[in-house]
């Protein structure tokens, strides 16, 4: 089976607004609790922060999507230049 996402990768969950943007670390082995059957394809582990803090959880690929903005997981502030022309 081929996997959607590889690690790096900016992902947000599928369907919802005030979802925040997190970033792919890896596949990770799944275990199905009815048949006993381990999946290594399917599950992704990924990471936001939020309020500075932390936070990891593993989603099935199929309900992330791929962002198109891409960049750190912060918010910077950057001032501008104080330019003196005298």
């Amino acid at each position: 089976m081929t996997r959607k996402f590889k690690s790096g990768d900016w992902v947000k969950v599928r369907g919802k607004l005030t979802a925040p943007k997190m970033q792919v670390l890896k596949y990770v082995q799944k275990k199905d609790s009815i048949f006993g059957l381990v999946d290594y394809d399917n599950y992704l582990e990924c990471v936001w922060y939020t309020n500075g803090e932390r936070k990891t959880a593993v989603f099935h690929e199929n309900k992330l999507t791929r962002t198109i903005e891409t960049g750190g997981l912060f918010k910077t502030v950057v001032e501008r230049p104080k330019f003196n022309l005298t």
